[in-house]
């Protein structure tokens, strides 16, 4: 093969450049001449042409969870404090709003602090958007019960959760020596309706005082225990005391009728109720309204403790035997524990207004009235 000589390849090299610097003047346009109208060729690529490209379609966020809550109301269940006998049904009605259709609500009821039963119920809507469910329990087993619901959260509802007050699930067959829930209820609903009786959940003497005053009040048997039948009249707010002189002020009223004794306050509000016993048929109490005109504190030789004498030798004041019968030669005893307090509580000058709904009494101011 023959290679070509210097020169020769000089000039190759030479002629190439040449030609390329010809063709890259010939795709220039020249300038147009002063006084001609500029007639440039704009050349557009079709990718300066097309359309931008649309932006990709952003999904549609996911609405959030509704809000919610739950109230819980317990049915049945009355007194004061609410209360249940052990073996009565609990009906527990819950409401939720807003209702959300699939909506299941946990339900755990516990007594004494401890959890006995759980329950899944669904929500049936009421058609004014909220829901409703109920819960039936029934416990065979005194103490608290308290009920708690819980709805978890969904993609729907948010989380919420409620319970209901406490309530307590009593035992009616109570005596002097029982301690508990049960007697703290007996004390409290008696307390409420204000009967003189300790809050201590011990049945002592003093409970059992009231819950004769409670059976005198209420027609029953006077016996110092309770049953069924007595927690079932605590639950309708049965046995409170009715007042005969609202317009007598602070006062002292004497009922012979069902042998109590009650301290009332201005506006015919009852402060206390205590059982008494007053005349027996043969040496009745004198009937009609008083001012206590003498008191003589502590004993005197009689056996009359913390007197309150409101007219001749009638008085109010404490005695050994207070039978739930009338007993007295006139007095209206009271048991000893409750003379001091009333002592204390009627000063001289209080009305005190005596009366017998049945007619008993006497009209008569005997001068040998004694205790």
């Amino acid at each position: 093969m023959r290679v070509p000589s210097a020169p020769a390849a000089f000039a190759c090299v030479w002629l190439g450049s040449l030609v390329w610097a010809v063709s890259a003047l010939a795709s220039v346009s020249p300038p147009p001449r002063s006084g001609s109208p500029a007639a440039p060729v704009v050349r557009a690529r079709a990718a300066d042409t097309a359309p931008p490209p649309s932006a990709a379609p952003v999904p549609p966020s996911a609405a959030p969870a509704a809000p919610g809550r739950v109230q819980l109301a317990v049915l049945r269940a009355r007194g004061n404090p609410p209360f249940m006998i052990v073996g009565q049904r609990m009906i527990v009605l819950g409401t939720v709003t807003p209702y959300v259709a699939g909506q299941r609500v946990k339900l755990s009821v516990y007594r004494d602090g401890r959890k006995v039963t759980v329950k899944v119920l669904p929500v049936v809507p009421l058609g004014t958007g909220a829901g409703q469910f109920h819960l039936i329990y029934l416990s065979a087993s005194t103490g608290l019960v308290e009920v708690r619901a819980a709805h978890y959260a969904t993609a729907a509802q948010v989380q919420f959760t409620g319970r209901t007050r406490s309530i307590r699930f009593a035992s009616t067959n109570l005596s002097e020596g029982a301690q508990g829930g049960s007697v703290w209820l007996l004390q409290a609903e008696l307390n409420y309706l204000h009967y003189d009786v300790p809050r201590d959940g011990i049945f002592d003497e003093a409970t059992g005082r009231a819950v004769v005053a409670y059976r005198k009040l209420t027609g029953l048997e006077r016996v110092p225990t309770t049953n069924t039948r007595i927690f079932q009249l605590l639950q309708q707010g049965a046995g409170s005391f009715r007042v005969h002189y609202r317009g007598d002020g602070r006062h002292v009223e004497a009922d012979l009728t069902r042998q109590v004794l009650a301290e009332i306050e201005p506006g015919g509000y009852v402060h206390a109720i205590f059982a008494m016993s007053s005349g027996k048929p043969s040496t009745p109490t004198v009937v009609g309204r008083f001012r206590v005109y003498e008191k003589t504190p502590g004993y005197n030789a009689k056996g009359m403790l913390d007197s309150n004498y409101f007219i001749a030798g009638y008085a109010i004041h404490g005695y050994a035997e207070v039978p739930d019968f009338p007993a007295s030669h006139g007095c209206l005893r009271v048991p000893i524990p409750n003379a001091s307090s009333i002592y204390a509580w009627a000063g001289l000058g209080t009305p005190v207004d005596v009366y017998d709904e049945y007619g008993g009494g006497s009209k008569h101011v005997r001068s040998n009235a004694g205790p």
